[in-house]
């Protein structure tokens, strides 16, 4: 199965009001980023252990570790978890960033060094949720 039918199989897999949220999370990531490699991380291990929730991902960056390896991952990340759905915004060094810039006014919803966490999309302010992508992805080297 290709990448873009296991997004929408993920997605169509959600009660609501989780599904239509993520439709238009969807939706508007895509708009922010209309050239971007798509990724679907079903969150299971080589070993086929459950690891973390299934996410989808947007747009690509390089991860540098300390041992200088890199790897491809993606730049904006998207999941459903028990209580609602998760934005991950990656390769932001100052982990304060998200919280200090967007943290008060997005609505209700936790921000931590690189996710924000709500229970519905009419929980929070979708036009700042867009800036912090938008803020993310114009930071492409």
């Amino acid at each position: 199965m290709d990448v873009k039918a296991q997004i929408k199989e993920y997605i169509t897999s959600q009660p609501e009001p989780k599904h239509s949220d993520m439709q238009e999370l969807h939706r508007i990531i895509l708009e922010l980023m209309p050239a971007c490699k798509l990724w679907f991380l079903d969150g299971k291990d080589d070993k086929g252990k459950t690891v973390s929730n299934p996410n989808i991902g947007y747009g690509l960056e390089i991860i540098k570790y300390a041992d200088g390896k890199t790897r491809e991952f993606y730049q904006i990340g998207l999941s459903a978890n028990t209580t609602g759905l998760s934005v991950y915004i990656m390769g932001i060094e100052d982990k304060k960033y998200l919280a200090r810039t967007y943290g008060k006014q997005i609505g209700k919803a936790s921000v931590t060094g690189y996710c924000i966490k709500f229970k519905t999309l009419k929980d929070i302010n979708i036009e700042i949720l867009e800036a912090a992508i938008r803020d993310r992805v114009e930071q492409e080297p």
